[in-house]
């Protein structure tokens, strides 16, 4: 038997098998009224307090870093848009000056009123 097929032997025995190990602490809420003793039933809780304290830190963490990022994100974008609000009022400005230079002159007499008929 080489080293592959003794692997999978013992995943497959591992899987079809019972888990009978020794209870370990494993961090989440555990339902604490199945204990007999104050005690005990105090440190179940006080365990799911300090679970309770620590996802909810780990998690405000998560969110102000996403909140931080998003608004530097939103500072960018606003410069973006600053910069080309002023490149289309540059625009504008050159479009302008451009027809006012091809216009034809203006004349300087005044067309004549109640001319022939």
């Amino acid at each position: 038997m080489n080293g592959r097929m003794v692997f999978v032997a013992i995943a497959t025995i591992a899987c079809v098998l019972p888990l009978r190990g020794h209870a370990q602490d494993v961090p989440g809420i555990e339902i604490c009224t199945v204990e007999k003793t104050m005690e005990r039933r105090t440190s179940c809780l006080q365990s799911n307090v300090d679970f309770l304290q620590k996802t909810i830190t780990k998690l405000s963490l998560d969110n102000q870093r996403r909140i931080d990022a998003a608004n530097r994100q939103i500072e960018g974008l606003k410069a973006a848009v600053a910069s080309l609000e002023k490149r289309i009022e540059e625009q504008k400005k050159a479009m302008e000056e451009a027809k006012k230079a091809a216009a034809p002159p203006a004349k300087d007499a005044a067309p004549a009123k109640g001319g022939a008929k």
